[in-house]
């Protein structure tokens, strides 16, 4: 995408209306963009900065931007549900993908996450993603390849199950979004590099249960930590200041740990079992 702040052919367009209602389209010379109140054409659009106020033929005001990534992703074809940007923020932040890392991803489906991914590796990095669907693999593909205006260079995607792939180096970070992550936790230890992170977004807690213990029980990780985000938006006219009525509260679990170095027993974890955490006792 142009980061030069002007509109140009081929960029996409984000107009806001008064009520705060969004509509986005591809800049295409020649073309227009109808309302029930007048249109837009696309050619008046072409060498216009963003921030810019645009009106239809009849007098319909909108603000004009460049979408956000956000933006992007909540408005772009789903074959399945995405990773929400507020999570995709958490797992950028907390599994630390970095400029240059080496990223395994499972489970694209409408390739949200990917995008973030690819953007925070940034082209000395790679992200390498599997999906076991290939109508979902087609449409990830789709997006990606609009949101950067082709292919990446540094992304391959594969479908399949990613406990049928093979790999010819190490990771730094795994990110699992799937149904039953906790089957490749072995995989994930096998590709990982020591001190790298493994991360899990998962939408129950049953699904949080079985991930933590397969975890646990494999002994190549560290103890693992999860985490929920709830966010809640705010209105604010002069002196009323009040939470908003609707907020985005659970949309899923991250879970997360730290490869071990080969043959490092990993330090038991000094805490108090919850009562009747793993059953009821036979005495």
């Amino acid at each position: 995408m142009s980061n030069q702040g002007f509109f140009a052919a081929g960029d996409r367009i984000q107009l806001t209306d008064p009520k705060g209602k969004l509509y986005s389209f591809t800049i295409v010379p020649g073309k227009e963009w109808h309302t029930h109140k007048g249109w837009i054409t696309h050619d008046d659009l072409i060498g216009m900065p963003e921030g810019s106020v645009v009106s239809t033929t009849a007098g319909l005001k909108f603000t004009a931007f460049k979408p956000l990534l956000a933006d992007y992703v909540l408005t772009m074809p789903r074959g399945a549900t995405i990773v929400y940007p507020k999570d995709a923020a958490m797992i950028i932040g907390m599994a630390d993908i970095y400029p240059g890392a080496r990223v395994l991803e499972a489970g694209v489906g409408s390739g949200a996450l990917t995008i973030s991914l690819l953007r925070a590796a940034g082209e000395k990095g790679y992200v390498h993603s599997v999906e076991r669907r290939a109508d979902f693999a087609d449409n990830a593909r789709s997006n990606v390849d609009a949101y950067f205006e082709g292919a990446p260079a540094n992304w391959k995607l594969d479908v399949g199950d990613l406990q049928d792939q093979s790999f010819d180096s190490e990771f730094d970070r795994v990110i699992l979004d799937m149904l039953a992550p906790w089957e490749c936790v072995d995989i994930a230890a096998r590709a990982l590099r020591p001190g790298g992170v493994f991360m899990s977004y998962v939408a129950t807690t049953t699904q949080l249960s079985a991930t933590a213990e397969a975890i646990k029980e494999d002994g190549r990780f560290t103890e693992p930590e999860s985490s929920e985000t709830l966010v809640r938006g705010w209105h604010h006219e002069g002196l009323a200041v009040r939470p908003q009525q609707r907020m985005i509260g659970h949309t899923g679990f991250l879970i997360q740990s730290r490869r071990m170095a080969p043959g490092v027993e990993v330090l038991a974890r000094r805490r108090r079992p919850a009562k009747g955490g793993y059953g009821v006792s036979e005495d």
